[in-house]
């Protein structure tokens, strides 16, 4: 049996809650490997909406769930959703739950100096989440994070407090803002330690005791390739690593590990915040289609930008992270469109091309190149089988896995998590 990774293959919210949530019913365990808690993950279950941004999704069927040490953690955030949760009857407790005792943790301060960072930038604005996730890992790559083996040390915590503040500091004071007060820094984490110290643990030696004894693993990324650090829309990316590799790092496991590559696609595009998207539609298709999808981010509210599916985009995701197959989600937005639109290539300065270039200014210039097909009237939602899609929605599935040069693995026609076609089980391939 397979271990699976999942992973965004476009700029995320791609359904990957959903995607997540019906394989960890069949999984053993579930890793959060990367990200913080500006990830958003919603799953549907028997009617029961539940909106996660830290935890794993797993938390709530119940499979135990693991916050490895590539995640970036806010404390306070992981008690108030913990809290959240609970109320919705889902029991949260050391059993199901671990984080990793090498995490670096989300401060206040890091908070403070990403939003007065993107009220400065102007034109230059990224589009962050304001929740200090970018701060947070530039304190790990400096070796001055906090990280959550040292809330069990607190009273020794004046050399690593040093240094912290020292950088924090300066940048505060280039903002005419304070210094850091360490007093109440310290007050913060001494009321918030015992709470996440009975969840920490060693998760890398966890996994290793659950790997071999043949368990399946389940590696849940958040956001999507494209916001990948190395590979992504630069500067308009996230901070850390989006793509499959980053699983291994972020658990503490090999790269052997992470078994099959499963890629979360959109039937359409979308992405939230600043940057290049050469599909964007900006007319009454693109309103249509964001209204039917429900397009507003899970962390921020903000409505997303949608375009026309993007085959450029997705085969370069899908060759940086070495996808075994794709699901191809929410297929049944495009249910009534008289004509429906693929990209597959772009024109830049009189050349084409069939990836996206590095540049910003590149991709910020690149025109789409479209095939069109017959669209469909008869309705995907709901369905559970291939036979009972419309022939034109098989057709354009089919036509998609060609232009990305990757194999559709499952199709999900709805948020609920049984309205789901699986045509290869990533558990047993």
């Amino acid at each position: 049996m397979a271990n699976v990774t999942v992973i965004g293959a476009q700029w995320g919210d791609e359904g990957k809650g959903k995607i997540v949530d019906w394989l960890a019913s069949r999984a053993d365990v579930v890793v959060r490997f990367q990200g913080g808690h500006n990830a958003g993950h919603t799953l549907v279950i028997d009617g029961k909406t539940y909106k996660l941004s830290l935890l794993p999704s797993g938390i709530v069927s119940g499979t135990p769930s693991m916050i490895g040490n590539g995640v970036v953690l806010d404390p306070w955030a992981l008690r108030d959703e913990v809290a959240k949760i609970e109320g919705q009857g889902v029991s949260v407790t050391a059993d199901n739950l671990a984080v990793a005792d090498n995490c670096p943790l989300i401060l206040p301060l890091h908070r403070d100096l990403d939003a007065l960072r993107e009220t400065a930038a102007g034109k230059g604005k990224i589009g962050t989440t304001g929740r200090g996730i970018g701060p947070a890992y530039e304190d790990k790559v400096g070796r001055r994070a906090i990280r959550v083996c040292d809330l069990a040390h607190l009273d020794s915590l004046d050399a690593q407090l040093d240094r912290l503040c020292a950088h924090h500091d300066a940048l505060r004071a280039g903002f005419d803002q304070p210094p850091v007060d360490r007093a109440a820094l310290l007050a913060e984490l001494r009321d918030i330690a015992p709470f996440v110290l009975r969840f920490a643990q060693p998760v890398w030696k966890r996994l290793k005791k659950v790997r071999k004894a043949g368990a399946r693993i389940l590696f849940e990324g958040a956001q999507g390739v494209l916001l990948d650090v190395d590979h992504g829309t630069y500067p308009f990316v996230t901070s850390s690593n989006t793509v499959s590799g980053a699983a291994a790092a972020g658990s503490g496991l090999g790269p052997s590990a992470t078994g099959f590559v499963l890629g979360i696609v959109k039937a359409y595009t979308t992405r939230v915040g600043s940057g290049p998207f050469p599909t964007e539609l900006e007319d009454e298709v693109g309103q249509r289609l964001g209204e039917r999808g429900h397009e507003f981010g899970t962390v921020t509210g903000r409505k997303r930008r949608v375009g026309w599916f993007d085959a450029v985009l997705v085969r370069q995701t899908c060759a940086i992270s070495g996808v075994t197959g794709i699901a191809l989600t929410k297929i049944d937005v495009l249910d009534g469109l008289d004509v429906v639109k693929i990209c597959t290539g772009y024109r830049l300065r009189g050349n084409v091309y069939d990836y996206l270039p590095s540049h910003a200014a590149d991709q910020t210039a690149c025109e789409p190149i479209y095939e069109e097909m017959e669209g469909w009237q008869g309705s995907t939602a709901g369905a559970r089988s291939y036979a009972d899609l419309p022939a034109q929605a098989i057709k354009y599935i089919q036509r998609v896995q060609e232009l990305i040069e990757c194999p559709v693995a499952l199709v999900s026609t709805s948020p609920e998590r049984d309205d789901t076609i699986l045509m290869r089980d990533p558990f047993e391939d």
